[in-house]
């Protein structure tokens, strides 16, 4: 268990970030957690749920955020009563929301999809998103999970067109928070992720547009993009995500829906 001691300051950091975390978990609204949606997870309560404070609900999803990294990097199934006895304690009338709330917000910021186990009832494992193995790049499981950055370069190149502008790729990243030159606590500096670690390992292809004088540059999928997933699983897994959101952080799907109206 060593190897967990440094990811958990990476995790602290995580929790604290600015961006895409921090948007999407002010984004949940405090009285969902007394709405009939908040039930729809596998796990049920018979005792009567009041609504929480919005920063006692951000800490429980961080928290539980946290605790599900450490598994996916360990590469350990977790189950219901560990999450409850070891994250959430004494509020287990709480735990369908928070899970729910937690399960998404790993899988559109991290690229991490918590999938039930079958047979085994309440237990669940971690899987990257559509498989993508980037993280496997990560050296000794250090840093935290950026496939879900990837699909989301794979999805601006794709709705851009293949190539794409690199200012096109950069600009949609500076809306998350994430910006060129500029050390992210969860993505590291981008231009060094995408144009030497991603293409390094066959991700993205990055060249100069021919004939360009200034030199201008744009971004192509990569051979190793086309081999793990498909332009289609990639336009399904980000609908499916959009949805999700849509329903859970309310804000931060307006606040995209308006960047799309600029767009157009």
């Amino acid at each position: 268990m060593s190897k967990l001691n440094k990811p958990e300051e990476d995790l602290q950091d995580a929790g604290e970030a600015q961006g895409l975390v921090e948007v999407q978990l002010l984004g949940a609204e405090v009285q969902e957690a007394a709405s009939p949606s908040a039930s729809s997870s596998t796990v049920s309560s018979s005792a009567p749920r009041e609504a929480l404070p919005q920063e006692a609900l951000k800490e429980m999803i961080t928290k539980l955020m946290n605790f599900l990294l450490l598994k996916y990097r360990a590469k350990e199934l977790t189950s219901q009563a560990e999450m409850l006895k070891k994250v959430l304690k004494d509020n287990q009338e709480h735990f369908p929301l928070v899970f729910r709330q937690a399960s998404e917000c790993l899988q559109l910021v991290f690229g991490v999809e918590v999938t039930g186990v079958y047979p085994r009832k309440d237990t669940y494992g971690m899987i990257p998103a559509l498989g993508l193995t980037c993280d496997e790049m990560l050296s000794d499981g250090q840093g935290l999970p950026k496939a879900g950055l990837l699909v989301l370069v794979l999805s601006v190149i794709m709705r851009n067109g293949d190539p794409t502008p690199e200012e096109v790729v950069w600009g949609a990243l500076s809306r998350m928070g994430v910006y060129v030159g500029r050390e992210n606590s969860i993505f590291g500096e981008p231009r060094e992720l995408l144009t030497q670690v991603w293409v390094g390992g066959g991700y993205l292809e990055y060249r100069q547009v021919p004939d360009s004088d200034p030199a201008r540059y744009e971004f192509l999928w990569g051979p190793r993009a086309y081999a793990e997933t498909s332009k289609e699983q990639v336009m399904a897994f980000v609908l499916r995500v959009r949805q999700r959101t849509w329903r859970t952080f309310p804000l931060l799907s307006a606040e995209a829906e308006r960047e799309e109206d600029k767009e157009a």
